[in-house]
């Protein structure tokens, strides 16, 4: 009976996280300059009343190619080297919402499904038939619609919050591994060197064979 209950558990659990899994829109992130920034500054704009990114420093987003007016903008008389951090405090935000925001800079990561939870999370606010606010994904979710996909009527209005959503998205990814596109370059000069060096190992092998023929 305990191993019926058991199973029957599991199935359930299986189907529900199916179920979540197929709410998930696919997307393909983009890692350009431009992308990233339009992000970033949606990001400013939307988010960070309440989120961090506590992992990510503004000369970070300057070493990446992002634009230094728009950075000096953000950080105001923050210096460089100092932290992207919500304009909310911790204690203050908790207060309003029963629960502190999480800290949005390995969010990309740390959420099962990546990126297309992410995005799926953002667009996937409605509003009931109650007149009640939910959203697909997370549907205990204290955080308001900051994109305003819910009061998008028809696809004309929906697609440009879609774009937005998709350039936040983009952003979080870079900023949970920001280093991705450097080691992506040192890879491709890896491996032309293992390249190069096989060759010259070969080429070497062979004048060693052909003198002791």
């Amino acid at each position: 009976m305990n191993k019926f209950m058991t199973l029957l558990a599991l199935s359930c659990f299986a189907v529900q996280a199916q179920a979540s899994e197929t709410r998930l829109q696919k997307i393909e992130v983009s890692a350009d300059v431009q992308t990233v920034e339009r992000g970033a500054e949606a990001l400013m704009t939307d988010c960070r009343s309440c989120h961090s990114l506590k992992y990510i420093k503004y000369r970070s987003l300057a070493n990446y190619g992002i634009d230094q007016q728009k950075i000096d903008a953000w950080r105001g008389d923050q210096p460089m080297d100092a932290s992207v951090m919500a304009y909310m405090s911790e204690a203050d935000a908790a207060q309003s919402f029963g629960v502190a925001p999480p800290d949005l800079s390995l969010m990309a990561k740390a959420r099962n499904g990546g990126v297309n939870y992410v995005y799926s999370y953002l667009v996937g606010y409605f509003v009931g038939q109650d007149g009640m606010p939910g959203n697909h994904v997370y549907p205990t979710t204290r955080m308001p619609d900051v994109l305003g996909i819910s009061g998008a009527t028809d696809e004309a209005q929906r697609k440009p919050i879609q774009n937005r959503a998709r350039d936040i998205t983009s952003f979080l990814a870079w900023a949970a591994d920001p280093h991705a596109p450097e080691r992506k370059r040192l890879g491709y000069y890896v491996l032309a060197y293992l390249f190069a060096l096989t060759f010259l190992l070969y080429f070497v092998k062979n004048q060693i064979w052909s003198g002791l023929k």
